[in-house]
């Protein structure tokens, strides 16, 4: 199994915050009001670049052999 690194915690990170904004953005559609939702949408928007950039910057636990 293989352990976690900064990419794959950046990976995950990246779904669940785009995942949870979808996931918040449907529920307003559907018209169930959220008080706190633009708060929400920006903290997952800070998340994504946030991860985007952890995944960017991050060095590989093993490099690819050439």
């Amino acid at each position: 199994m293989q352990d976690w690194d900064l990419t794959s915690i950046g990976l995950v990170l990246i779904g669940s915050s785009i995942t949870i904004a979808g996931t918040i953005i449907g529920v307003m559609l559907l018209g169930v009001r959220i008080p706190f939702a633009p708060f929400l949408l920006f903290t997952t928007a800070v998340l994504v670049v946030l991860s985007a950039a952890l995944i960017v910057f991050s060095m590989p636990k093993n490099p690819p052999e050439q």
